[in-house]
């Protein structure tokens, strides 16, 4: 049986793209237990996806939020619970 996961879609809009963003997520994720993805998106915003456990999603999500805030203007969330896709966390090429 697979076990399903705790996954978490977010779309951050703002002064997100060339400041570094990905760079910083991947930084701030060394300190959770979560798998995902980053990606600038063409329309100039960032998409990020992560999935493991719930709290250890939302702490991370909250952490990027907290160490790029004077970035993000707005940030879209969604959740669903799911199988686990990714490996790793890694930054993707523009979606």
């Amino acid at each position: 049986m697979t076990q399903s996961v705790f996954r978490m879609n977010c779309w951050y809009e703002g002064h997100v793209q060339g400041v570094g963003f990905r760079y910083q997520a991947m930084s701030v994720v060394k300190g959770f237990e979560v798998t995902g993805t980053v990606c600038n998106l063409p329309d100039g915003r960032v998409h990020l996806y992560a999935e493991g456990d719930e709290a250890e999603v939302r702490a991370f999500q909250e952490a990027v939020a907290d160490e790029l805030a004077s970035y993000i203007r707005t940030a879209e969330i969604k959740t669903d619970k799911g199988v686990r896709s990714c490996q790793g966390f890694r930054i993707i090429q523009t979606q």
